[in-house]
């Protein structure tokens, strides 16, 4: 990466990190902006200003009306197949090789975080790596899932032709249990949490900086627009998440 001008509040950041014994990092959505993936809320972009998340990703609709649902993810699968990691993952990456992020939790399903190289990446939304059917637990990777489809467009498992669902949390789906046990353990533990790109309005995934506030843990934010923790955060980046994170490991040195 080529050294970044640094402001004083990416220093700040990078005293905040140098300084700290266990950090951990939370992600959403606008990390993966630069990567060409939109985000959920942004007007006009954003995915759900297209689309009722309702009435394409929930459960039911997987469960009685298949078409509709594949309608929406089978481009979305291939819309995310070929995306790349952008300059905030491989920082988030680079920052775990040094040993000052212990970890990321991600909201996001795109595989990104892991591409980049971060090796303790907890997905508490699940990932499009695979699907699995829900008959007989056949899993399939994710260049596997395509030849899966019949006439109707319908996703349908080669063994024993059961439906196949990717393995994301949809809609009306609890989240997975092992992984919200694993990110809550980081957030508890951790003396700093490094918020990127997350509106961190969507719980219970936004009730983790609350854990590591309330163990005496300090917060940093580097995202655009308003969050509900931006009081509480002793630094907020707003600028574009690749930029502020290849200047943080500038000023890192």
């Amino acid at each position: 990466m080529e050294r970044q001008v640094t402001t004083p509040q990416v220093e700040r950041l990078a005293e905040l990190l140098g300084r700290s014994r266990r950090v951990v990092a939370l992600t959403g959505a606008g990390v993966s902006v630069p990567s060409g993936i939109p985000d959920f809320r942004t007007p006009e972009t954003g995915l759900w200003a297209r689309v009722d998340p309702m009435e394409v990703a929930h459960i039911r609709v997987f469960e009685g009306d298949p078409e509709r649902f594949w309608s929406y993810y089978r481009p979305r699968f291939q819309s995310l197949g070929d995306k790349e990691p952008n300059r905030a993952h491989e920082a988030l990456a680079e920052l775990e090789r040094r040993g000052l992020v212990e970890g990321v939790i991600t909201q996001n399903i795109d595989r990104l975080h892991r591409a980049a190289g971060s090796e303790n990446v907890i997905e508490v939304h699940g990932s499009i790596e695979t699907s699995s059917c829900t008959a007989c637990g056949a899993s399939f990777g994710l260049e596997e899932v395509e030849d899966l489809f019949d006439e109707r467009g319908v996703a349908i498992c080669a063994a024993c032709a059961g439906p196949v669902k990717p393995d994301v949390v949809l809609f009306g789906e609890m989240l997975p249990a092992e992984a919200i046990e694993a990110a809550t353990e980081l957030a508890e533990a951790a003396d700093l949490m490094l918020c990127v790109g997350s509106s961190l309005a969507v719980h219970p995934v936004a009730g983790l900086p609350q854990l590591t506030l309330e163990r005496g843990g300090r917060l940093a934010i580097v995202t655009k627009g308003e969050t509900p923790y931006d009081g509480d955060a002793e630094v907020k980046l707003e600028g574009e998440v690749d930029a502020e994170l290849e200047a943080l490991l500038a000023a890192l040195g």
